[in-house]
């Protein structure tokens, strides 16, 4: 049960569920907004993409709230098992739905949809887990089969296929390696050095750039493309990262490279949202067990 006032009264579930899911709409308004981002939907324009906007993206998060607190509620009612793999899997069905509705066919945020309802749905299950263990607990749920999966294939899945990689499935069922061993790492190392949240999270995101097989820009620029975007994210890295004179200049010439390219790092991009989630679950439950340690 959560428990999180200094007299631990105990919250309700429609509580809890209502503030991951603000938590979950709030992470992606925030990555949405984040820029500079390479080749993504950013404050300075559509990136790679013709048919989406920061407008189109922001409106797509707002319209998922409801489904992932929906999420977190079954998480709550539910045990780790089949019938709560299900849940999700039909929740997340008409999030997709809703989201296509609202962006007149644009698919915006269907792999966050499957990312961020899985971290949602673990850490409503662990309200005092930290980030290793709810992205650990979202891989355990991952690898229930969902019985009422549509046959169609998606895109990354295509992919997954062709090329051999694993992507957001695996990335999921493996509790999600890139990002508690690559985003948070690089984001919990940019604050100490001092920089700022915008800052924190841009490295965040070139450090999953690095190394992440996204399958978004494999679909697009294939094996070549992949090397494009490892590349020159390892080498915004070793200029020192985003904040630094020489790391700034590498990244608006990796940007450069990932739009005449035309690649877009969408899984890159859920992960970074992913890589928020847990850093605000993990900081918010820090504040609020010393808050009542102090009393």
């Amino acid at each position: 049960m959560h428990r999180l006032s200094q007299n631990r009264v105990p919250i309700s579930r429609a509580v809890v569920s209502e503030y991951l899911g603000a938590l979950a709409a709030r992470v992606l308004l925030a990555e949405a907004n984040l820029t500079p981002k390479p080749g993504l939907v950013d404050q300075r324009g559509q990136g790679c993409h013709t048919d989406m906007t920061l407008a189109l993206m922001e409106r797509s998060a707002c319209t998922l709230e409801p489904f992932f607190t929906e999420m977190a509620l079954a998480a709550l009612q539910l045990p780790l098992s089949a019938m709560l793999r299900w849940e999700l899997g039909s929740i997340g069905r008409n999030a997709e739905r809703a989201m296509l509705r609202s962006t007149a066919g644009v698919n915006t945020h269907k792999g966050a949809i499957w990312v961020i309802g899985l971290l949602v749905a673990a850490a409503a299950q662990l309200p005092a887990g930290d980030a290793e263990t709810i992205a650990e607990r979202a891989g355990q749920i991952a690898c229930i089969p969902d019985i009422a999966q549509p046959v169609p294939l998606s895109h990354g899945e295509m992919v997954r296929l062709r090329f051999a990689k694993s992507g957001a499935r695996g990335e999921a069922m493996s509790g999600f390696p890139h990002v508690t061993g690559v985003g948070l790492p690089q984001l919990r190392r940019s604050r100490a050095e001092g920089h700022t949240e915008i800052i924190s999270h841009l490295n965040a995101l070139i450090a999953i750039m690095s190394s992440l097989d996204d399958t978004c820009v494999l679909y697009r620029g294939g094996v070549e493309g992949l090397a494009v975007m490892h590349a020159g994210a390892q080498a915004v890295l070793t200029a020192g990262g985003v904040g630094t004179p020489t790391g700034d200049a590498t990244l608006r010439a990796l940007d450069r490279k990932m739009l005449a390219n035309s690649l877009s790092p969408g899984g890159c991009a859920d992960l970074l949202a992913a890589t928020m989630l847990l850093d605000e679950i993990e900081r918010r439950s820090r504040y609020v067990t010393a808050d009542n340690e102090e009393k």
